[in-house]
């Protein structure tokens, strides 16, 4: 096992002492340990265009020009808390652009050093002995969220695919890591960002005692990367994708992700909660084009993966262990589609939709896990066909078949097992059902494939309710073995070898339950264009919208964070609103004018605590604080023509293609369209393209136009072109800003290729 500390630590004090204290400047190049001189340092990395070309795809990182290079072998340089500070000339996360440190060599220990405003902050490659300890690379770049609360937009999906040129680059980091031997990463801290911590072809690392939490995208990425150890990690609110009570898609935001041939790795005592996952494993399309390798074999021991907007676990084509874990109010507790050999055991699972789902599994064993209050308990099955362009599938053998279901407990769980399409599976005996309303789906007819022991306990209505069940009514004279004899329910345990294993907690590890202050539920994930809310400024969450008796909208807001006093200091669009100062928290109702497009309530806000801006900037306590509720409620009537196209090409920029008679019309109050097929009738489900047009009347003023598309869209305002993305892409969002008074017209040109499609149009003031 390597070293937990660093061999400096044995050094004399006064020895560390005599380190020479340095200046960072612009290219500075750091051979040599030494402490730097304490404060902020205003320097910027290479521009966003060397970073990012045109073609969209990242540069070689060795050929980035970084603000600081550290580079040799057995190096200890610290920080003193020093603090680079780049993207001088850019306000908004989006446009932060370099890299602020380059680490290459061996045995290189890096302390508390703080950077912020780069694409990427800490960046080291084929390092071996790395350790990096006490670090902040917080407030870096992050996306603009195009989502919104009603809708969301699908060019804010993830996709984390292909990484083999260092593709994952476009989405910054705090730290990147590639091919690095053994890092150590232990008591650093990330939030503001898209992602912490991304490791690519990386192996025996440890990453422990961290702090990444309320990031856009990921809190921890593995790709290609095995045999490393994550442990007592905090990951929460690592998510995007989420309106509460409309949407629940995570958009592939992970507390952690294993990706990509990772296999081997420890992740455990880590709190991933309120994460778009709380752990996304895929095998890789490696995996997917041959039918071999997968993330495999890697151990999820004892975490908290509670209130994923969708999957607390998803590991899927691969073989694993999920064992010990804490699940509570996902949409699925684990989804293991197209898992084979995989030990699900012991975890608790409390108030999902579905607690376990696994389509197409193969000898996976289910035991010893609790169920409470889930609707479904167990849910495996099988579609009637494959995805034709999947290897996987071509050379594998898909079915879903000898999975075993023992001894675990069903409590208060609507339907505790869901089973259809599948073969041998073993529902032995020593399962305990209590509270539900049906035991067993009733299989397809003619769909005998699942087999039961004949002895059921708990209590004596609880026996008698389950052999009611005509599903296994017939086994009651059975004596059915599957694989052994069965067995005595209230006879010793008979645990067989590594069945109860648990993996050793570090010694120096922290309990990374979630931080004191911090709520708990699905409810208090609040993503707008910045990313997660992180509770420590004052902001004012939409409840609800209502009508009142004389049919105006009301709207219901929550005024959440700091406790503090908070006043009403400016109003437009509304017509009265039910309190205009109090404390935080509180709750007021705002009734809108419904002549103005535009509500806008600002609030001014004083507090005990230090307020952290969404920028990460700091308010001293006492200090005036402004935050505002906004929102454009401004329709347009689209007139929408649908055209089938039947060329081996989409219609190129010039084509006429209002020439024909369109094959099908509408009438919508939004232009917001995600089509997976057929989009209306008459119309194809691939090869279509669209004609939108609108006639408004608005205020002057300047406005911002937000158009996604999949796949080419085209913008006319009143006959002028201002965008055009005429080309097959996955969605995209194109951004301009305009100046609007009056009367105007758009026309908004759109094709389809094939596969998914959308076009989503959007305004609102700058």
């Amino acid at each position: 096992m390597r070293r937990l500390l660093p061999v400096l630590f044995l050094f004399p004090s006064f020895l560390f002492a005599q380190t020479p204290e340095i200046t960072l400047t612009q290219g500075l190049v750091i051979n040599k340990s030494c402490r730097v001189k304490p404060g902020p340092y205003a320097l910027s990395g290479d521009t966003a265009d060397v970073f990012f070309p045109s073609t969209r795809q990242p540069a070689n990182p060795l050929t980035f020009r970084p603000v600081v290079t550290i580079s040799g072998d057995n190096l200890t340089v610290d920080f003193q808390t020093a603090e680079l500070r780049g993207s001088g000339d850019k306000a908004l996360p989006s446009e932060f652009y370099g890299v602020a440190i380059l680490v290459k060599g061996k045995n290189i220990t890096l302390r508390n050093a703080r950077a912020r405003g780069y694409k990427i902050a800490l960046l080291a490659e084929g390092a071996e002995g790395l350790t990096l300890e006490n670090c902040d690379f917080s407030y870096n770049y992050r996306p603009r969220l195009r989502s919104i609360r009603e809708r969301e937009d699908f060019s804010d999906w993830l996709s984390y695919h292909h990484n083999e040129q260092d593709e994952w680059l476009r989405y910054g980091a705090g730290i990147y890591l590639k091919n690095c031997v053994e890092p150590i990463i232990r008591g650093c801290r990330i939030t503001g960002n898209q992602n912490a911590l991304l490791m690519t072809g990386c192996t025996g690392g440890l990453v422990y005692n961290n702090t990444f939490h309320f990031n856009s995208g990921l809190g921890i990425g593995l790709y290609r990367s095995s045999h490393n150890r994550v442990m007592h990690n905090r990951l929460d609110w690592n998510v995007r994708g989420y309106s509460h009570g409309f949407y629940q898609r995570g958009q592939d935001s992970a507390g952690i992700l294993v990706y990509e041939q990772s296999s081997n790795n420890l992740i455990a005592f880590n709190s991933a909660t309120h994460s778009g996952d709380g752990l996304f494993l895929w095998a890789g399309q490696t995996t997917m084009d041959t039918g071999e390798g997968g993330c495999n074999d890697n151990w999820i021991y004892g975490n908290d993966f509670s209130f994923a907007p969708t999957n607390g676990v998803e590991v899927t084509f691969s073989r694993n262990r999920i064992q010990g874990n804490y699940i509570r109010d996902c949409t699925y507790g684990i989804w293991g589609g197209y898992s084979y050999e995989s030990v699900i055991f012991a975890n608790m699972i409390v108030g999902c939709k579905t607690a376990i789902a696994i389509e197409h599994g193969q000898k996976d064993t289910i035991k010893q896990n609790i169920f409470q209050d889930d609707s479904t308990g167990i849910y495996l099955w099988a579609r009637e066909t494959q995805p034709s362009d999947w290897g996987y599938a071509q050379k594998r053998d898909t079915r879903s078949r000898d999975n075993l279901i023992d001894r675990n407990v069903f409590l208060n769980t609507r339907r505790p097992l869901k089973i259809s399409a599948s073969q041998n599976i073993a529902v032995n005996g020593e399962n305990l059902f209590q509270g539900f309303e049906k035991l067993i789906e009733t299989p397809k007819p003619n769909e005998k494939l699942i087999f039961w022991r004949n002895e059921i306990y708990g209590t004596n209505e609880a026996i008698a309710e389950v052999w009611k069940d005509p599903a296994i009514a017939a086994s009651k004279s059975l004596n059915f073995s599957y694989a052994r004899d069965p067995e005595n329910p209230y006879a010793p345990l008979n645990v067989a070898y590594g069945e109860l294993a648990e993996p050793d907690s570090l010694p120096d590890g922290m309990m990374a339950g979630l931080m004191p202050g911090f709520p708990r539920g699905r409810q208090f994930i609040l993503v707008d264009e910045w990313g997660p809310f992180d509770f420590r400024r004052p902001y004012p969450a939409l409840d609800t919208i209502t009508k009142d008796a004389n049919g105006r909208d009301v709207y219901t807001l929550t005024l959440i964070g700091p406790a503090g006093d908070w006043q009403i200091t400016e109003m437009q669009g509304v017509i009265s609103v039910s309190e205009t100062q109090g404390i935080v928290p509180a709750t007021i109702s705002i009734v809108r004018d419904p002549n103005s497009p535009l509500v806008r309530v600002e609030f001014g806000y004083a507090g005990p605590e230090v307020v952290t801006t969404v920028f990460g900037e700091k308010i001293p306590p006492g200090q005036p604080y402004k935050f505002e509720f906004q929102r454009f409620e401004k329709k347009l009537d689209w007139q929408v023509k649908f055209f089938n196209y039947a060329s081996d090409h989409p219609p190129t920029p010039d084509a006429a293609i209002t020439a024909s008679k369109p094959a099908s019309e509408m009438v919508s109050s939004d232009l917001a369209f995600a089509w997976w097929g057929i989009p209306t009738e008459g119309v194809d489900a691939d090869k279509f393209a669209t004609v939108s047009t609108s006639e408004f009347d608005i205020v002057p003023g300047q406005y911002v136009i937000e158009l996604t598309s999949d796949d080419g869209a085209r913008l006319y305002l009143d006959g002028k072109r201002l965008i055009d993305n005429w080309d097959i892409h996955e969605p995209e969002t194109d951004e301009i800003t305009v100046t609007l008074g009056g009367r105007h017209r758009i026309t908004i040109e759109h094709f389809d290729a094939g596969g998914f499609a959308t076009l989503d149009f959007r305004l609102r003031p700058k």
